[in-house]
């Protein structure tokens, strides 16, 4: 896909299909406007006899409009004008990006970009405008036969910028965009590649892949090194299954020597029965997706390197399988973490933090300036937030206003829940220091709280993606998410 910024007028540009806008109720956005008035009010007549209503989700090609170089322009509805803010720009760049393939449209220009946007300037409607068209054209095929391969229309797209002033903004937003974009691709690739292929042992090969002239150094323990280091949690996961587990660590090196590193933890359960507390068959298959958080690390470092920002990074995936067998680890089973601390595994499917909390105890190690895990943690989560923004929870409340910040930079929107201590007496153990589980109330809290455990001296944070990681039914598959959260993060410490 081969993107460019521009700043001819709407009208000028030398595109085969041009991008206008219309908002709900009729009304023309600013650039529709100035076509409209080249064709001497062409598009005003096909509102009035009611062609398109404005509403987000709507498009209509129109063929030789009067005063337009462009032989074909594409009218796409913005919804109601007052309403129209970020995440419904992004809809409507989605939906003109899937009309212009649907039309297989193979060169356009789109004056989208030129839309008002509260909050956003060139640099982020150019750069949220990538990632959307990025987004309209992923397919995953990998796994078809060579017949079923259909490859987006669309090759080349022109982002229209107000100014020359705006175009090196416009050009920043093109790099980044690009880059998370192809973050956000390599994540959900690993979330949608069956278990059978992407294994502990696959992703400890995909970040030696990312190594290969960049500036990543990769380390991946294999068992008997866990087992002498004492990360009783994660081999315990990991018992049930043929499948060895796997730390993987990738350090980039890229800030000034002595600062401390950004440290990214990433759950790589690469399929998830429940163990001996095993789950209903229905949706199963869905488990695949539980290495989601460590698919966001990947994500997130593949997007680091393309851009090759001025930082340290360190990237931590413990990964293994939970699986029930005759070695499996079984309900009322104890067993000691890297940390020191026992845990009573009361429940063998909240193994998420099992294999989380010796990997936030190794990661330590780093001395980070912080820590971020993510997860695909707890059905707790989905019920309490839905599938519209991942949970966030922290023992450093400005480290959790920093994530916060940049989930609303980026579209990818996460939202605090409490960490009080009086959620930590559900983890009680009459036998152990304390149990892997609470009850069903506060499910994604008192989750949060048994990893807290192990970050009481660091500043660390928690994302809980449970219900944004992939969609279910029609549309299933990985979503790349939290990987725009992640890189604005890291853009934003760099």
């Amino acid at each position: 896909m081969q993107f460019s910024i521009s700043d001819s007028k709407p009208g000028e540009c030398p595109a085969v299909c041009l991008v206008a806008g219309i908002f709900e109720d009729g009304k023309l956005s600013q650039p529709a406007h100035a076509l409209d008035s080249a064709a001497r009010g062409y598009l005003s007549n096909l509102l009035k006899q009611g062609a398109i209503q404005g509403r987000s989700g709507q498009a209509l090609m129109l063929y030789q409009v009067p005063g337009m170089r462009a032989a074909q322009l594409l009218l796409v509805g913005l919804g109601k004008e007052p309403d129209f803010k970020l995440q419904a720009y992004r809809k409507a760049v989605l939906r003109a990006s899937r009309a212009l393939n649907e039309y297989g449209v193979k060169d356009a220009a789109s004056t989208l970009s030129l839309l008002p946007v509260p909050g956003t300037d060139a640099y982020q409607r150019v750069r949220h405008a990538v990632e959307c068209v990025h987004e309209a054209n992923y397919r995953f095929d990998q796994c078809k036969g060579k017949k079923h391969n259909h490859k987006p229309t669309l090759q080349k797209l022109a982002l229209l910028v107000g100014t020359h002033k705006d175009q090196g903004a416009g050009e920043r937003g093109l790099r980044d965009g690009n880059a998370i974009a192809a973050g956000v691709a390599l994540a959900k690739d690993l979330g949608n590649l069956p278990p059978n292929v992407c294994t502990p042992s696959y992703l400890a090969n995909e970040a030696r892949k990312l190594a290969k002239g960049g500036k990543l150094k990769v380390t991946v323990l294999e068992e008997a090194q866990m087992k002498k280091l004492g990360m009783g949690a994660l081999l315990a996961v990991a018992r049930g299954s043929r499948q060895p587990p796997k730390l993987i660590i990738m350090e980039y090196r890229n800030g000034p020597k002595n600062a401390k590193p950004q440290v990214l933890v990433g759950k790589g359960i690469t399929f998830d029965s429940g163990g001996i507390s095993i789950k209903p068959s229905a949706a199963m298959d869905e488990m695949k997706f539980d290495m989601c958080g460590a698919a966001s690390v990947f994500g997130a470092m593949k997007a680091v390197l393309q851009l090759g920002l001025k930082i340290n990074l360190v990237g931590v995936v413990p990964s293994a399988e939970n699986l029930p067998g005759g070695n499996a680890v079984k309900p009322a089973d104890i067993v000691e973490t890297l940390s020191g601390q026992t845990v009573e595994i009361l429940n063998t499917d909240a193994e998420g933090r099992l294999i989380l909390c010796d990997a936030l105890t190794y990661a330590q190690r780093f001395k980070p300036a912080a820590i971020v895990d993510i997860a695909t943690l707890t059905g707790a989560c989905v019920i309490a937030l839905g599938n519209v923004v991942s949970g966030l929870l922290g023992n450093d409340e400005t480290l959790v206003k920093e994530l916060w910040n940049a989930g609303e930079q980026a579209a990818d929107r996460a939202w605090q829940l409490p960490l009080y201590d009086d959620y930590q007496d559900a983890l009680k153990s009459n036998f152990a220091d304390f149990a892997n589980v609470g009850g069903r109330e506060g499910g994604a809290i008192t989750a949060a709280c048994y990893l807290s455990r192990f970050t009481k001296d660091m500043r660390w944070a928690h994302l809980d993606i449970a219900g944004t990681a992939w969609k279910t039914g029609k549309e299933k598959g990985g979503t790349g998410r939290p990987v725009p959260l992640l890189v604005q993060y890291l853009l934003d410490r760099a």
